[in-house]
């Protein structure tokens, strides 16, 4: 589904990812970890082109078998070939009603279709009871399955995440973790996930891909994430 090769970024003088390679298989929920400051959100910002990158490979294959490669183009063209997006922090529109602020995500979808699906609020029922409330009104809980129900709006085949459970209370955490599972299960999703809580990629991710100092140091089935590459790349 994404096959990322010799990846590198840079801000200004410091080098952020080094001759990153990592692959994310269709149908699955592969979970990047790692401490603080190790380039995770780094990492999704340059898949979804929000920054640039100087040297690398990210290639993105469609259902049909088409390959893309995402470097050549701009960031409004990756939505459209099916990859939704939910940054850390949400950045849902506060001012905006719960529809509204779905509406936006349409603009995205290559189809032209104005409407919301209504798998949207099958997955998240409080954001149909909550429409016509506005964003910054909703629980942080709530404003996470907003940004992600707006994501999912363009029914994607790749769904990056980045820390959906951050500061969210722990129903929430586990009702969005049954969502991903959902999506891999009934609608054949991709998801790539940036998750710092141990139980939570125990439980719902498929695969694990630990990064320190701008690299992948260790990579594997979700069942091979074992107390010790816990306690030397995760623990602080």
């Amino acid at each position: 589904m994404l096959a990322i090769e010799t990846l590198n970024q840079f801000y200004g003088e410091s080098h952020t990812l080094w001759d990153l390679d990592l692959n994310v298989p269709a149908g699955q929920c592969t979970c990047v970890m790692g401490r603080n400051g190790v380039g995770k959100t780094t990492l999704m910002k340059a898949i979804m082109g929000e920054v640039t990158v100087a040297s690398g490979s990210i290639r993105y294959t469609q259902e049909q078998g088409e390959e893309t490669e995402l470097t050549k183009k701009p960031i409004e063209a990756r939505s459209r070939l099916g990859i939704g997006y939910v940054p850390q922090g949400r950045q849902i529109f506060p001012l905006l009603t719960v529809e509204e602020n779905l509406r936006t995500g349409l603009v995205a979808r290559g189809d032209g279709v104005k409407k919301i699906p209504p798998r949207i609020f099958e997955l998240f029922p409080v954001l149909e009871e909550m429409k016509h409330r506005r964003g910054g009104d909703l629980s942080g809980g709530q404003q996470q399955q907003l940004a992600i129900g707006r994501a999912l709006v363009i029914e994607p085949k790749l769904l990056i995440l980045d820390e959906p459970g951050e500061g969210i209370q722990p129903n929430i955490v586990a009702q969005i973790g049954q969502v991903i599972r959902r999506l891999i299960k009934e609608d054949g999703l991709t998801v790539l996930l940036v998750e710092q809580k141990l139980p939570f990629a125990r439980k719902y991710a498929d695969r694990f891909v630990i990064m320190d100092r701008g690299r992948p140091v260790a990579k594997g089935n979700i069942g091979e994430l074992s107390d010790e590459l816990i306690k030397q790349h995760l623990t602080v």
